[in-house]
């Protein structure tokens, strides 16, 4: 996966998991986390709670071993990594928080 791509996802990933987070738990806490990916690194600040943090670091973990060279999406990889649960886990946090991105865009187009 290129430099881009892995940027791209992880703050789509960051993006979705914050939406989730402030919606659903208490007590956020924002970290600023130095990621390293292809011997570049970039610094990504976070506001998650303990439970929501760990999601994205096991996420960031997964997206920097991906060995795909054009990332698939995760529930169409031929040899998926992550375990079950933590999948099912990051599945449900991402369809809540897209539901709720398409219902603010929807918001916004109409009452613009």
């Amino acid at each position: 996966m290129i430099k881009d791509k892995f940027e791209s996802e992880t703050s789509t990933l960051k993006k979705f998991l914050e939406k989730y987070c402030h919606d659903k738990h208490l007590n956020q806490v924002t970290k600023t986390q130095n990621i390293i990916y292809q011997n570049s690194s970039f610094k990504l600040e976070v506001n998650l709670c303990k439970e929501c943090l760990d999601t994205h670091n096991y996420s960031i973990e997964k997206l920097q071993n991906c060995p795909h060279e054009q990332k698939p999406r995760c529930r169409k990889c031929p040899n998926p990594c992550y375990e079950k649960p933590r999948w099912k886990t990051l599945a449900k946090i991402m369809r809540y928080s897209g539901f709720k991105f398409g219902l603010l865009e929807l918001k916004n187009r109409l009452f613009s």
